[in-house]
């Protein structure tokens, strides 16, 4: 055995079998963000023999402030790429497989059967419920981390046909109080992502007791750690309705900010006031996703309308109040707004 592991080798829950368990997982963490900044280093210098990462994402000088792996010279550079190059550096032994690609409903079966555990480091709701639904269809475990502010959230779906993401949090709709971006510290991203890869090799090795049908409530502002058991519901998703269910009509109507400003139509910035970076285009109107269904009689049905926040999410719900309310030329920006404002400097600069 390696030199390399022998400081977990030695223990007793580990030794050489179980390392040879690690070096033969196959580990898919979705997400290249700041959760995944701290799973993917520790889970390639255990020694996971195949870690997987699929993200679209380019890498915004925002990210660096909790997505430690990137450097200030890889802004705009392929997240899953650079990642890719850093993991390599820490343990070349291992194979890492990357995917420049958003995870939909059409691939995630097919990319989930090459896997063991399928670890969630995303921001985004309906991606999460297509994570569950998909490890429901693949029998996969599913490691969960999320963040808000100073909180952090972790637990383990689909463990050995335990409960899953739905039981939890059984609509797909778009909670606009738990979802706003508000922004976050660093140090608690990295303290998820941290307990997430824990989850992952007590998976792998079948030891301790892994978060299933647990919710592990994590507080960095004064270190309160709280579980909360929940019950398995057996009414779950089948093959036959996965690809109905209603994250594929939200995944419709998704651009990047590139393609919002290629085409004619208006920005509407579902933003509250006050809100940071302010867009300068003519073409952009402000409406607060708080008051934007008293305020719909500013928007023509006719234009053509791009939806963008802080970071996709906020935008998605105002697709939903304008789709309801009979506009049919309708996106939402799946980039943050300082992407956008990041690119209207590009394009002056340009004219």
């Amino acid at each position: 055995m390696s030199k390399r592991y022998i400081r977990q080798t030695i223990l007793p829950e580990v030794g050489e079998e179980g390392q040879q368990k690690i070096n033969q997982a196959k580990v898919l963490v979705i997400g290249a963000g700041g959760l995944a900044c701290a799973i993917l280093p520790y889970l390639a210098s255990a020694g996971i023999g195949n870690l997987g990462i699929i993200d679209d994402d380019m890498i915004d000088i925002s990210n660096l402030q909790r997505q430690v792996i990137y450097k200030e010279k890889s802004v705009g550079k392929s997240k899953v790429q650079e990642a890719e190059k850093y993991l390599s550096g820490l343990n070349s032994n291992i194979k890492i497989n990357t995917y420049h690609k958003k995870l939909t409903a059409q691939n995630a079966i097919s990319l989930f059967k090459e896997y063991d555990i399928i670890t969630d480091a995303t921001d985004n709701l309906l991606t999460r419920y297509i994570i569950n639904d998909a490890c429901i269809i693949t029998k996969k475990p599913f490691v969960y981390g999320s963040v808000h502010k100073f909180e952090g959230q972790v637990s383990v779906f689909n463990y050995k046909n335990g409960p899953t993401y739905r039981c939890l949090y059984p609509d797909n709709n778009l909670n606009i109080q738990n979802c706003a971006q508000t922004g976050v510290l660093g140090t608690t991203a990295a303290i998820v992502g941290m307990l997430q890869a824990n989850e992952v090799i007590k998976i792998i090795l079948n030891q301790g007791n892994v978060l299933s049908g647990k919710l592990l409530l994590y507080n960095t502002l004064d270190n309160e750690q709280t579980i909360i058991n929940f019950q398995k519901n057996n009414t779950l998703v089948i093959d036959d309705n996965f690809y109905e269910n209603e994250y594929l009509k939200n995944e419709v109507y998704v651009v990047t900010a590139e393609e919002a400003l290629k085409k004619k139509g208006m920005l509407l910035d579902v933003r509250e006031y006050g809100e940071l970076p302010e867009i300068n285009l003519p073409n952009a109107v402000q409406i607060p996703l708080s008051i934007l269904p008293d305020e719909l009689n500013k928007l023509n049905k006719k234009d053509s309308i791009f939806i963008f926040c802080q970071s996709g999410i906020r935008s998605l719900e105002a697709v939903k109040i304008l789709k309801e309310n009979h506009f049919n030329q309708v996106k939402s920006i799946k980039d943050s707004a300082a992407r956008i404002n990041e690119l209207s400097h590009t394009l002056v600069s340009v004219k």
